[in-house]
């Protein structure tokens, strides 16, 4: 049977750090568009607080997840064991855009590595935490980590990196525009200190 909480126990914190995988849900407001669901590799997600959690956000070929922030905030976020007892455990909050170049990135990004193709941060207010049993999910034993998206991307200069935005990430399916997409419509390309070349670690 499924538990609910107001936020994050100590021990749903542990097993989030032991996942190498976590996927995010959202959503349109609007009755026929499309519900997004994302699977996030990579050591990108960080734990602020029982109720502020956040990623990092890689490039990819869509950004709904970003449309559907800025239209209405609504995310959800899921991770299974794969490995060891079984757990679902689902954070359903408010989220934000976080993009290179302002206030709220500089207080961000030092909590990650910007790994090659980093495009934007994603920030979620938890407002419930659910657990349920997962007793039907297989078994799946973590070989490593793809690094096809980060060679691909430490290939592209910013301006590239940019003319890929503008093309694969401006508006979602259903033509929502993103945070991102209008940063490059206003604005000449990132500056050094949002590229997603930065050598920046956590502390």
């Amino acid at each position: 049977m499924g538990k609910l909480f107001p936020a994050l126990l100590p021990e749903h914190e542990a097993f989030i750090r032991r996942q190498r995988l976590f996927f995010v849900g959202s959503a349109p407001l609007q009755s026929e568009g499309h519900v997004n669901l994302s699977p996030k590799g990579h050591d990108v997600f960080r734990i602020v607080s029982p109720t502020e959690v956040g990623y990092l956000d890689l490039t990819g070929s869509g950004n709904e997840t970003s449309a559907h922030l800025e239209e209405n905030g609504r995310i959800t976020l899921m991770f299974v064991a794969f490995e060891g007892p079984p757990l679902i455990l689902r954070l359903y909050g408010k989220g934000r855009v976080i993009l290179p170049g302002t206030p709220d990135w500089e207080t961000w990004s030092p909590r990650f590595e910007l790994l090659p193709g980093a495009r934007q941060i994603i920030g979620v207010d938890v407002r419930a935490v659910k657990t349920s049993c997962g007793f039907s999910v297989p078994f799946y034993s973590y070989e490593k980590e793809r690094d096809t998206l980060q060679r691909w991307a430490a290939t592209k200069s910013d301006d590239e990196l940019n003319d890929y935005w503008r093309s694969k990430n401006a508006v979602s399916m259903d033509g929502i525009p993103t945070p991102l997409g209008r940063r490059i419509a206003e604005s000449a390309p990132f500056e050094d200190e949002g590229s997603a070349k930065d050598e920046k670690t956590r502390p």
